[in-house]
C-alpha cells in the first residue's frame, strides 16, 4: 500500500488520470445495469442459449432468412417497440435480442426491458460477432 502512496505523490497527474478512468468506467457500467441493459458474449450467449433462452433475432425478415441462429424467432424491432406483448408467455423466461452487430438488439432488450421482461439481453457484435466465433446459422 505504500508504494502506491508513494507512486500518487510522485505522479499525481498519471494517478487522477487512474482515478478518473475508474470512476467513469465504474459510473458508465452503473449507468447501463441501473437501466438493465445487459450485452452478452456470444460464449455467454451459448450458455444462456443451453438454459433454454428464447432467442429472438429483430432484422427485417430478408436478413432472417439469410441466416440466424439455431430456433430463433423473427421478431423485428419496430414491432418490439410497438408491441412488446408480441413476445408472448415470455415475462420470466431468458430472452436474447440480437441483430447484425448489437445496436439494434440493445434497443430491443431496452423496450422489453421497460415492458417488464426480467431477464433480457443482447448479443455483444450481433451476428457478426457470432460468425467470427464460427458459430452455426441456419437457413
Amino acid at each position: 500500500m505504500g508504494e502506491i502512496i508513494a507512486f500518487a505523490n510522485d505522479h499525481p497527474y498519471l494517478a487522477s488520470l487512474v482515478v478518473a478512468f475508474t470512476l467513469g468506467v465504474l459510473a458508465y457500467e452503473i449507468r447501463l445495469k441501473g437501466r438493465g441493459l445487459v450485452q452478452v458474449s456470444t460464449n455467454m450467449a451459448v450458455q444462456l442459449i443451453n438454459k433454454g433462452a428464447t432467442i429472438i433475432d429483430v432484422r427485417p425478415s430478408e436478413a432472417y432468412m439469410n441466416g440466424h441462429i439455431v430456433n430463433a424467432k423473427n421478431i423485428p424491432l419496430d414491432r418490439i417497440v410497438n408491441d412488446p406483448a408480441v413476445v408472448k408467455k415470455s415475462k420470466n423466461k431468458i430472452l436474447l435480442t440480437v441483430d447484425d452487430n448489437g445496436s439494434i438488439a440493445s434497443r430491443a432488450a431496452e423496450a422489453l426491458r421497460k415492458a417488464g421482461y426480467e431477464a433480457v439481453y443482447s448479443l455483444q457484435g450481433g451476428l457478426n460477432a457470432w460468425r467470427t466465433d464460427n458459430l452455426p446459422l441456419v437457413k
